[in-house]
């Protein structure tokens, strides 16, 4: 009589790790640092899951763009712009009821604030000789306060711009507003 209660014991025992381990995975999804880079000297486009995932925005030969997920130790290539080959019919008399989401300017605005950002860069030439003086004052009292902003007369452009935020913290714009 107690083999089986002290198995049952060991399952239980096993299941609350388990349980306890999922639980601990989920509060690190939500927690875990989200990344934005976009660099468009060298077309480096990526978001990232610190720790588990990436996806990578790259141009490709035969499409437009390409999405390169990297999801643990998987790669994935995927086409958003590549038409889906699975014929998408309905059943006659059936009808399926989808609730679109408006997305409202303040949601926009509250998910924008929700982001930190860590790096800003842009090095600008608009072709233009009168713009470029007009916009050298602009950057030059924005090269104090946000980032570091530069206009040049030699036809080089580039932007960096990295941002972190928080799964938790996209929630909550959504949840809230």
């Amino acid at each position: 009589m107690s083999q089986p209660r002290t198995l049952r014991k060991a399952l239980m025992m096993w299941w609350i790790l388990l349980l306890t381990l999922l639980v601990l995975f989920g509060i690190y999804l939500l927690f875990a640092p989200l990344v934005l880079f976009i660099d468009t000297k060298d077309n480096t486009y990526f978001l990232k899951l610190k720790g588990l995932a990436k996806a990578s925005f790259e141009p490709d030969k035969l499409e437009f763009i390409k999405i390169k997920l990297r999801i643990a130790f998987m790669n994935f290539d995927f086409y958003p712009l590549r038409k889906s080959h699975h014929s998408k019919k309905e059943k006659v008399g059936e009808k399926k009821l989808i609730k679109k989401r408006n997305i409202g300017i303040k949601q926009i605005t509250a998910l924008l604030k929700s982001f930190k950002l860590e790096k800003l860069y842009l090095n600008l030439d608009t072709g233009d000789f009168v713009l470029n003086a007009k916009l050298y004052p602009i950057f030059h009292f924005l090269d104090y306060r946000v980032g570091r902003f530069n206009i040049n007369f030699q036809g080089n452009n580039r932007m960096v711009l990295m941002a972190r935020n928080r799964p938790i913290n996209i929630i909550k714009v959504f949840i809230n507003s």
